[in-house]
């Protein structure tokens, strides 16, 4: 089995789980508001296809993802918006059409990317399993708002492993982009899964510490819930100041959706 393998099952039925909840809405559902500023749930959905397609594009014609990545370094602040405001306007049966065949082909293109391989991308570039835990965190994080929008419950899953790793993989991305130095010595990170067990980053004697609900560190890294609702506390100062500005996804500073 490809190292890209299990996280692309878990992308493929974490998209499954959102098609699940789009598919019985009709014209009125889809047009309704999602807490992103803006974002109907057509929006969001649109906003994955899009990004589908550009992880498609990457793996499949890497000179015409070249173009992509040039137009969207000559617009940074409205490119994407831009995209998901025009894909917005496909007629809901389509738009799920199309982001169900995205979806697969990119599936399946990740399953074939040789071992070694980067993938290109809007940030560094990307191993298979690195894009596919990418597109796991992002469809999660797209999805809390649908269903935030819809008022419906999302149980969490093991899926959420990745999407930690993706959050405590991304430190010194996060320092980074703020302008700051990240820190030079390891944290300790230790979250507490769906079922009860612990995952763990990190030297367990690290000075530097943050510890709570894997749920939760979901919520903070990909800026979906205000951190002081949140159950996950840091010992130390540059622990906490990550806690501040923490964001597994690529670009410049977010600021909570």
């Amino acid at each position: 089995m490809a190292a890209a393998d299990p996280i692309i099952d878990d992308l493929r039925d974490e998209s499954d789980a959102l098609d699940a909840l789009v598919a019985p809405l009709g014209p009125s559902g889809w047009a309704q508001p999602t807490p992103a500023p803006g974002w109907t749930i057509a929006h969001q959905i649109a906003h994955l296809l899009w990004t589908d397609r550009a992880s498609l594009l990457s793996i499949t014609d890497e000179p015409a993802f070249g173009e992509l990545l040039a137009a969207a370094r000559a617009d940074p602040s409205g490119f994407v918006d831009k995209a998901a405001d025009e894909l917005s306007l496909t007629p809901p049966e389509q738009l799920l059409a199309q982001w169900r065949e995205t979806r697969r082909q990119l599936h399946a293109a990740l399953r074939g990317v040789a071992d070694g391989r980067k993938l290109a991308w809007f940030g560094p570039p990307m191993s298979a399993p690195s894009m596919a835990t990418a597109r796991l965190m992002e469809t999660w994080a797209h999805g809390l708002d649908v269903a935030d929008g819809l008022g419906v419950a999302v149980a969490p899953t093991s899926r959420l492993k990745s999407i930690a790793h993706l959050g405590v993989r991304t430190r010194d991305f996060a320092f980074t982009v703020h302008g700051l130095t990240p820190p030079a010595e390891p944290f300790r990170v230790e979250l507490t899964a769906p079922d009860g067990s612990c995952w763990a980053w990190g030297p367990g004697d690290a000075a530097q510490r943050v510890t709570g609900s894997a749920l939760d560190f979901c919520y903070l890294v990909t800026q979906r819930r205000p951190s002081g609702e949140l159950d996950v506390a840091a010992e130390g100062a540059d622990a906490a100041r990550w806690l501040g500005i923490a964001q597994a996804f690529a670009g410049p500073p977010g600021q909570g959706r």
